[in-house]
């Protein structure tokens, strides 16, 4: 399908079903990336360095340049940034066979490991007041703050985008459910035009190839623009949970500026007002999901298992992992061919600026609710959470240490009454 290599340069390649070009297998891309899924902690900033130092430095499957390229076009998308970029390295080595590949290998450890969790935490009577899922509440203050402060430093560099995060704060803090979050990231891409149309910062312009036909990339977009309109009319028309089910995540999915930890309000708002997931449940979830390796986005695999009405368990898994997935699919497909000229334009670069400040208010919010409100209910929790956020931001601890000490720091208050 897409084949990243420098300008110029040429390498082996083989013809793919639908014409485009791979130089590899889908087997070794699965092997590749199923290492990275058991070993990438840290986050999507961190996959980006273990991605880095995998193909671009060791295996040599894509110049430096190309992969900086690729990594700024996936910034850009909705959905998590590091499994698109998977995705298209993917894509690139075997077509998309090696997408596949690279998708399924990179996301089913962390996957499985919360589908475990889910059924775990279900078969326990009362677990909400269990001590370590007090810890796992907790450890999700510490987590989701470090997220916040190491995106504002990078994407509010200045008073104007500082202004509009917590602007965008504001706005999602205040409006309930998705429509305060996908209207605070609206607004900040068009104050982003407004305010930074003449200071967008200029994009590296290294270039890759792409052999993805137009056509085909067109169709891929229109497919994700399909599924987007037609899925919430047929679960209103249906009725069913399952229907509303994938409508959600495949939104969710699809409005999800940042990845990562930005995807915590969009998935809170769709499952815990209707009754899907408990609040303590979604919560002690999410901090469960800092102790596996591999995408965030495996979050959705645990909710997916947490399901009511016989759609959970390991099929409502596997529904919530494709469907919030599938739209990385097809903008990866689709935008590739179109992204060199794009990425060009100076509004667009201003708005891509704007998105990413509303980014970090809506994380903000998050912060606060339903993080903090969650886990945090008297001085002991407080100073856990510190505690927890010293070791991740100061001592760089890794997360999963982090998790599991906070997971024993909260038996350990449960049991002394504090």
């Amino acid at each position: 399908m897409t084949r990243l290599t420098d300008a110029g340069r040429r390498a082996p390649a083989v013809t793919d079903g639908d014409g485009s070009k791979a130089s590899g297998s889908a087997g070794e891309v699965f092997a590749a990336f199923l290492r990275l899924g058991c070993t990438s902690f840290g986050g999507p900033v961190a996959h980006l360095g273990y991605f880095r130092e995998a193909f671009v430095v060791r295996r040599r499957w894509l110049a430096d340049a190309a992969y900086a390229d690729l990594v700024a076009l996936c910034q850009f998308l909705p959905g998590p940034a590091s499994s698109q970029v998977g995705i298209a390295i993917g894509l690139g080595r075997a077509g998309l066979p090696g997408a596949l590949a690279a998708w399924t290998a990179f996301t089913l450890p962390s996957a499985i490991a919360l589908v475990a969790f889910a059924y775990g935490f279900a078969a326990l009577d009362a677990a909400a007041a269990a001590g370590w899922l007090r810890g796992l509440k907790i450890v999700a203050v510490a987590v989701v703050a470090q997220a916040v402060l190491g995106m504002a430093r990078s994407l509010c560099p200045d008073r104007k985008r500082a202004s509009l995060a917590i602007l965008a704060a504001a706005i999602a803090a205040l409006t309930p459910g998705a429509a305060g979050q996908i209207a605070a990231i609206a607004l900040g891409g068009l104050a982003g035009v407004l305010l930074l149309g003449r200071t967008g910062e200029a994009q590296s312009h290294a270039r890759f190839a792409v052999t993805v036909s137009r056509p085909f990339a067109v169709a891929a977009l229109a497919v994700f623009f399909a599924l987007l309109v037609l899925l919430p009319v047929l679960a209103a028309a249906s009725g069913g949970l399952g229907l509303r089910v994938v409508d959600s995540f495949y939104r969710t999915g699809s409005l999800v500026f940042g990845g990562g930890h930005v995807v915590l309000p969009l998935l809170q708002a769709e499952v815990v007002p209707p009754g899907w997931v408990g609040r303590d449940a979604f919560v002690a979830g999410y901090g469960a999901a800092q102790a596996v390796p591999g995408p965030l986005f495996t979050f959705a695999a645990y909710l997916g298992a947490m399901l009511p009405g016989g759609v959970g368990g390991i099929g409502g898994a596997a529904l919530c992992l494709t469907a919030i997935f599938l739209p990385s699919f097809l903008l990866v497909v689709g935008t590739l061919p179109f992204w060199e000229a794009l990425r060009a334009r100076p509004l667009v670069r201003a708005a891509l600026g704007g998105v990413n400040a509303a980014v970090v208010g809506v994380l903000i919010a998050a912060l606060y609710d339903p993080v903090w409100t969650g886990g945090v209910h008297g001085p002991a929790d407080f100073i856990l959470a510190a505690a927890a956020f010293l070791l991740l931001t100061q001592w760089q601890v890794p997360p999963w240490a982090v998790v599991a000490l906070c997971a024993g720091g909260g038996f350990v208050l449960a049991r002394a009454g504090l």
